[in-house]
């Protein structure tokens, strides 16, 4: 069965909070986020996202099954731990789109629907009249334990898209990692990219 896309805004992620929280903890076990998740936490996280009025979260569907998604906020709804570094820095937050992440299932990848969520979120920001957007990646020494021998970081897929790291423009986010016994903060390296024409 062909795989296609739906776009939720704002209140309209509340039917899906289960599907997606569970997707979000399957996706990133994987390296590098090694996410040892929790239902309770990933509910309250998406419903930041069904708060904003400005939101967007493209669903990819194999039949009634939720496969992939990918979210994007307003920075200004957005929490203090990814704004207050644009602020530090100097930059409007009211002009930002965030992209919140996508996720998909691994036997999905490959067939264009990165591109195509990334494409989404970019002319929904557009549309809203956003002039830049920005999302964050967690950072990994390059010989961490957990590192699978065949790991292809997306820098290069994103570098496609047009985006970039911003060289200082990072967060601090905690979780914890599988096999951890507690939470711990990760560095988060902000990409950017400026939406011409908005």
């Amino acid at each position: 069965m062909a795989v296609t896309l739906e776009t939720l805004q704002g209140a309209d992620l509340l039917d899906h909070l289960d599907a997606l929280a569970d997707l979000r903890m399957t996706v990133f076990r994987d390296f590098p986020y090694l996410y040892d998740g929790n239902a309770d936490y990933e509910r309250q996280y998406l419903r930041t996202y069904a708060r904003s009025a400005g939101s967007i979260c493209v669903i990819a569907r194999d039949g009634e099954r939720i496969v992939g998604a990918s979210t994007g906020i307003p920075m200004a709804d957005e929490d203090d731990a990814f704004r207050q570094p644009f602020v530090d820095a100097g930059w409007n937050p009211d002009d930002i789109f965030y992209y919140g992440e996508s996720v998909l299932l691994g036997d999905y990848r490959g067939q264009g629907l990165g591109v195509a969520f990334f494409d989404e979120r970019e002319r929904h920001a557009r549309e809203a009249g956003f002039r830049q957007a920005v999302f964050c990646a967690v950072v990994r020494p390059q010989d961490h334990p957990a590192r699978p021998r065949d790991y292809e970081p997306l820098d290069a897929f994103w570098q496609r898209r047009g985006y970039y790291p911003v060289p200082g423009l990072e967060t601090r986010y905690t979780w914890t990692d599988i096999g951890d016994p507690g939470p711990t903060d990760k560095p988060m390296q902000f990409w950017y990219k400026a939406l011409q024409g908005s």
